[in-house]
């Protein structure tokens, strides 16, 4: 899941197989720079938080979500997810960063400042939802489900956000 920062004007991509974060000038198609995730184990799913210069990214190898200093490039903060971590995407008005993990759950976390992280919850979904998309102005998840209850399906569930440390959703 390439990432372009509007910022930095940079293109930013996880190399799974290998661990690493790669830095992409658009200008000249060069990758300017490798850096390690840490103990971050098959980076894949990314989302990036802008205005503090982070980049999330969620661990397929061992269900950890990885915050990434863009500046000093390199891992500040490690988080735990529920199995199956694929999709991140962060809402930027409530500082809040969701990963759909397959298993079935949505790993809810909160930046409390730039350097602090925190899980709020794994918010129980229907398994083999992996994908999901953040309205940045209701603050609205929306969540494609392919089976409900283990039977195949075709729906998009949507998830109100719930201001509180236990109920992030509804």
């Amino acid at each position: 899941m390439p990432q372009y920062d509007s910022v930095a004007r940079k293109v930013y991509v996880n190399l799974q197989d290998q661990n690493l974060f790669a830095v992409i000038d658009p200008a000249t198609d060069e990758v300017i720079g490798r850096y390690s995730v840490g103990k971050c184990e098959g980076n894949h799913g990314m989302a990036l938080g802008t205005e503090h210069r982070r980049a999330f990214l969620a661990c397929e190898g061992n269900e950890l979500m990885t915050v990434f200093d863009l500046e000093k490039y390199q891992p500040i903060a490690f988080l735990p997810l529920a199995k199956g971590p694929d999709v991140v995407k962060f809402d930027s008005g409530l500082k809040r960063i969701y990963v759909a993990c397959y298993s079935g759950a949505i790993a809810v976390f909160q930046e409390d400042d730039p350097d602090h992280f925190r899980k709020l919850e794994d918010f129980l979904v229907q398994k083999k939802a992996h994908s999901l998309a953040v309205d940045k102005d209701t603050h609205r998840v929306y969540v494609p489900e392919q089976e409900v209850d283990g039977r195949p399906a075709a729906r998009m569930t949507v998830y109100e956000a719930v201001a509180g440390q236990s109920t992030t959703l509804r």
